[in-house]
């Protein structure tokens, strides 16, 4: 990323992640729950950041979020809202992969070396991804991929990594804040009209219609 102010956002869980960086350092950082509340909240965590950092939406240069996979409401709101103050603001954005903020945003840097990130799929699944940090920097990311959450210890061991994740060896959840611990190649600028986040699943409710009905939703 260049010096220029960015924010970068991530809700790929139910918890929304905030950060605002300057020059590739972590300036100020706020997070929210994502479910069960009777409002929006991600927004006001976004303005809460700001405020605490004496910076306004006017001063953002770039937006970065998080592309998933993940939570299918906690994402399409995490996309509305980075597009949207790209579009008012006039400036790019950016996607980076969430499974790699479990490594990448901890509150102390992971040892060098290589781990499953894990994110619950619900349904007995997990989303993960085999990630690499070198240096204190996330350098690599596999596609992630669906498993069953029992296939887990097994995909750690091919892979020679630790399991970072909610509970696990390493406990740690996504936040927003690990872009400044990316490698600059896995941030990728992507199209406001076109870009989507990576769900990784269908989205319950459409999963139930789609049972109830008996056909795709798509074919309506």
């Amino acid at each position: 990323m260049s010096d220029q102010l960015t924010l970068a956002v991530d809700a790929s869980t139910y918890r929304g992640t905030v950060a605002l960086l300057a020059a590739g350092r972590v300036i100020a950082t706020s997070e929210i729950a994502m479910r069960g509340e009777r409002e929006e909240r991600l927004m006001p965590a976004i303005a809460a950041a700001l405020g605490s950092a004496g910076a306004a939406v006017a001063d953002l240069g770039a937006v970065v979020v998080g592309g998933g996979p993940g939570s299918f409401t906690s994402l399409r709101i995490g996309a509305a809202l980075a597009k949207g103050i790209c579009v008012a603001r006039g400036v790019p954005l950016a996607s980076m992969p969430s499974l790699a903020l479990l490594v990448a945003g901890t509150d102390v840097p992971v040892a060098d070396g290589r781990y499953l990130a894990i994110l619950d799929a619900m349904r007995g699944d997990v989303y993960a991804a085999v990630i690499e940090s070198v240096g204190g920097t996330v350098v690599r990311v596999s596609d992630p991929r669906l498993a069953p959450r029992a296939a887990v210890p097994g995909l750690a061991r091919d892979h020679g990594a630790r399991v970072v994740g909610a509970g696990e060896s390493v406990d740690s959840a996504p936040h927003a804040k690990g872009l400044a611990r990316l490698d600059p190649s896995l941030v990728q600028q992507v199209s406001l009209a076109a870009w989507e986040p990576a769900y990784g699943r269908l989205a319950e409710a459409q999963v139930k219609w789609e049972t109830e009905h008996g056909r795709s939703l798509a074919t309506g």
